[in-house]
């Protein structure tokens, strides 16, 4: 027996061993558990921290909401107005009529308050369950839109307005929501709600809602008058004027909503839903002497904040206007259509109709269309808009159109781009493209200058094949334009702009694309600035000798006296370039002309087969450009560093040889003269007696030396049918 005892006690010391090993490794797993979860606690912590913190962080200050909504003096109670560039002259004012908004308060302290039954009704179809929840509710936060208690409502228009649509922006305005509820009360915010909800039309503040549809105070609507009130501040576009039915039945849902919620009791159900409520007859729509141009600044204006925030109120709009051109400018464009569309006396006056010139003989449209815009291409500023014409009846619209021919000059462009010259060579003759010219004509051999003045086609078809349509498209898109797509009086003033200003392009970036604009400063009445154009970005597109180019051939009047005759419309009795285009049904027509201080881009169209030609738009083009240019100097445009002025024989654009019979001035950039002489004239020895060539048979005396105009085989019959004198 006592030898047993060591192997007991050995297996018994074993056994407690592994028991203390196997306490021991749970001990050190527990701890090492511990303190991963520990650590993940402590991740989590941080990552929470971080994440309220990344949600908070320039979280707007909820102290703004009175400093907008409060009277006598918040911001929101004063509407958006847009001024011209002078500030004296109001061009459009975001409300019913231009006036402060009258607050109403909703404690029935005071004499005048908004009344039980509005509020009810708003509760009831906007927050049924605003007394209750904390001022926002978690329904709905995956989708950013919506917007579903009065204080998120309030916090997202009036404080997220410009944050883009997002599961951070739903949680921030969450967030903001129940700071606004925690600081100021509900009851604030349904007062701050009311008097600042957009009612549609413009009309912001339920007051203002109650003066323009039923013509009395908020504090005096019915029941029924509240809930079609609430209604249409729910959805501000189904109002008593825009969709009356629609109104009254969205008005009686809201009723029986505030009954089901026991907010109405029977009785007052059945007479608000008996109610026969008459809306007030529509107010006559504002003045708007420059609807195109408001159109199109509010549209600039969307790139950088929501259209719901600049109509609600508090800002001051200083636009790029020049009033009384805008005033001119409508007037004579309108003349203009009215005489295009064969009215013989159109009941339109203004001083400025002094200088449209009379239409072309035989000209008349159905139907047709004008509009055009003026350009400072300094600054890239827009003066001047009048929007499309129909029957002499503006329209607020400066839409695309096909550019037809309008944009040919970057076809002749990228050739200088590639070494040739305004004086370079081109054949225009039949065969050589199916391309036929507008004036169904051919002109033989003539310089690019030439062709792109008088806008023959058949000559610019053959220049683009050379060139490359994709060379072509990529010069032009670096001004803002293609020629295959739909072109805007907008984007043709921009680029036609950069030739005026010597290869810079003038003017902002609105949605990532430099362009004219008709904005200078937008002001928060408290004297915040929100956007500053006043100074121009400016993106230089091409070199000054370049441009030059292109100017020098598009002012050249004399160029043009052969499509246009001596003296014609595109002539204003100072330098400008002009671009006249047109498609090939004639449906559509451009003037596009500057000067170094401004740009008129003209558009005329018709619905109908009409005998429309580019010279209808020129007459426009002519009488703007001469409103526009006044009281502004002669200006025209310098040979800049890189450019040199030589004598070449004309057509060939070569050096002048003893047998060329026309020399004419031209220019070129450095290093692309010509330096071959003329081989297009040539001297030939002719029998006087035959008319054919001498021979070393022909008699001394019936030798004479004839110089004649040598042409290619395949321009022989075109310059025997044009009575050309060629080679015996």
């Amino acid at each position: 027996m006592p030898s047993t005892l060591p192997i007991l006690r050995a297996r018994r010391d074993r056994r407690l061993a592994r028991q203390r090993l196997s306490e021991s490794r749970k001990r050190n797993s527990l701890l090492s558990m511990g303190i991963v979860l520990s650590l993940l606690i402590a991740a989590c912590i941080t990552a929470t921290a971080f994440s309220y913190g990344s949600l908070t962080n320039d979280l707007p200050s909820i102290e703004v909401l009175p400093q907008l909504l409060n009277p006598p003096d918040g911001l929101l109670l004063q509407p958006t107005r847009i001024y011209d560039h002078t500030r004296k002259n109001i061009l459009f004012t975001f409300a019913p009529n231009d006036a402060p908004r009258r607050y109403i308060p909703l404690s029935d302290a005071n004499p005048q308050h908004l009344p039980k039954s509005l509020t009810d009704a708003v509760i009831a179809l906007s927050d049924p369950g605003f007394w209750r929840h904390p001022g926002y509710t978690v329904a709905g936060i995956t989708d950013s839109e919506l917007h579903p208690t009065l204080a998120q409502r309030l916090v997202f228009e009036l404080l997220l307005f410009d944050e883009p649509p997002s599961f951070r922006r739903a949680l921030r305005e969450r967030i903001l929501a129940a700071q606004v509820t925690a600081r100021y009360g509900r009851t604030q915010i349904l007062e701050w709600h009311l008097n600042s909800a957009h009612f549609g039309r413009y009309a912001f503040g339920a007051e203002n809602a109650a003066q323009l549809y039923f013509g009395k105070s908020v504090t005096q609507l019915s029941t029924f008058e509240a809930a079609i009130l609430a209604g249409v501040s729910d959805s501000p576009s189904l109002n008593p004027y825009d969709a009356p039915q629609t109104a009254l039945e969205r008005g009686r849902e809201t009723v029986r909503l505030m009954k089901a919620q026991k907010l109405l009791s029977e009785e007052a159900t059945a007479n608000a839903l008996g109610e026969s409520p008459l809306f007030q007859t529509p107010p006559p729509p504002q003045p708007q002497p420059a609807a195109a141009f408001i159109n199109l600044l509010l549209t600039q204006l969307d790139s950088r904040f929501p259209r719901a925030r600049i109509e609600r109120g508090g800002l001051t709009i200083i636009s790029t206007l020049d009033f009384d051109l805008q005033k001119g400018s409508s007037c004579v464009t309108a003349f203009y259509a009215a005489r295009l569309g064969g009215l013989p006396d159109p009941s339109i006056e203004c001083e400025a109709l002094r200088f449209l010139p009379a239409l072309p003989p035989g000209i008349k449209a159905d139907n047709p269309s004008a509009s055009a815009l003026i350009t400072d291409p300094r600054t890239g500023q827009i003066l001047a808009a009048v929007g499309e014409t129909f029957q002499a009846q503006e329209t607020p619209l400066l839409a695309a159109h096909r550019p037809g021919s309008a944009l040919d000059a970057f076809v002749y462009l990228t050739a200088f781009t590639r070494g040739l010259s305004p004086a370079s060579l081109i054949w225009d003759i039949p065969g050589r493209t199916n391309i036929e010219n507008l004036d169904g004509k051919y002109h033989g051999p003539i310089r690019l200058r030439v062709a792109l003045a008088n806008d023959y086609q058949a000559p610019t078809a053959q220049l683009l094949a050379q060139m490359g349509v994709e060379n072509v498209n990529r010069i032009a898109a670096s001004f803002g334009v293609s020629p295959q797509e739909q072109l805007s009086l907008l984007d043709a003033a921009g680029a036609y702009g950069v030739f005026a200003q010597g290869g810079v392009y003038f003017g902002q970036d609105v949605n990532e694309a430099l362009q004219p604009v008709t904005i200078l400063r937008v002001e928060g009445n408290d004297g915040s600035l929100w956007i500053d154009w006043t100074a121009p970005q400016a993106k230089p597109v091409l070199t000054p000798g370049l441009a030059y180019l292109v100017n020098h051939a598009l002012s050249d009047e004399a160029m043009r006296w052969q499509s246009l005759g001596q003296p014609n419309v595109t002539e204003i009795g100072r330098p400008a370039g002009i671009k006249l285009g047109q498609t090939e049904d004639g449906l559509d027509t451009w003037a596009i002309g500057y000067s170094p201080l401004r740009v008129v881009a003209v558009w005329t169209g018709a619905r109908e087969e009409s005998s429309l030609s580019p010279r209808v738009p020129a007459v426009l083009w002519n009488a703007l450009m001469q409103i526009a240019s006044q009281d502004l100097p002669r200006d025209g445009w310098a040979a800049p560093a890189d450019v040199s002025v030589i004598n070449v024989c004309d057509p060939s654009g070569m050096l002048p040889t003893s047998d060329c019979p026309n020399l004419v001035s031209e220019v070129f950039l450095n290093g692309n003269e010509p330096i071959q002489p003329d081989n297009l004239y040539r001297k030939y020895a002719v029998n006087r007696e035959t008319g054919l060539l001498a021979t070393v048979f022909t008699l001394p005396q019936l030798v004479e030396e004839r110089v004649y105009l040598v042409v290619p085989p395949e321009a022989r019959s075109w310059a025997e049918s044009a009575g050309l004198e060629i080679p015996p």
